[in-house]
């Protein structure tokens, strides 16, 4: 499954929800078609297994291994980000493009909330700023959403307002 969701995940993210046929979604996987049915029964569920590989990635590429004093995390997330955008996501959020794409689809709105409220709530915890999830989300947010536009300075900037939210913290 994990060889199927993988390849389904790098299909979705070359070419958007849309356009890869279900062959191309098979090749990609490097399954046969029963394979790839058994597994995932429907395109809906080949997008729902590609966002949960991306989320579980995503996941660990952010928060494994930072640093323990809250302020480098911070920088340190930001960074982190920034390089995920570079390396995996140069066209912004795959989980906001699905929803896009399927704007009705409940299952794919519900994955894209968990998503976005596990990455803040670890984020929060991570920098010290349990009691400013919402404020770091959007910053956050806010640096997903301009990398493809200002890539590094964005970084940048996220890193200076998540420290202004730091410094109003502490007073």
């Amino acid at each position: 499954m994990t060889k199927i969701a993988s390849g389904l995940e790098h299909a979705f993210a070359l070419r958007g929800f849309a356009e890869p046929s279900v062959e191309d979604l098979r090749e990609a996987a490097g399954v046969s078609l029963r394979t790839l049915y058994k597994y995932t029964p429907s395109r809906d569920d080949m997008v729902l297994a590609a966002l949960e590989h991306r989320h579980q990635r995503y996941l660990a590429s952010t928060f494994d291994d930072l640093p323990e004093d809250q302020a480098m995390a911070t920088d340190s997330l930001m960074e982190r980000i920034g390089a995920w955008m570079l390396n995996e996501a140069s066209h912004g959020c795959l989980f906001h493009a699905a929803v896009a794409a399927a704007p009705g689809d409940a299952r794919l709105r519900a994955l894209l909330e968990r998503h976005k409220g596990e990455v803040s709530e670890r984020a929060a915890r991570a920098c010290g700023l349990t009691q400013h999830q919402v404020d770091l989300n959007l910053i956050i947010e806010g640096l997903m959403q301009s990398w493809p536009i200002h890539s590094e300075e964005a970084v940048a900037s996220a890193k200076r307002l998540s420290g202004l939210l730091r410094v109003r913290t502490c007073k």
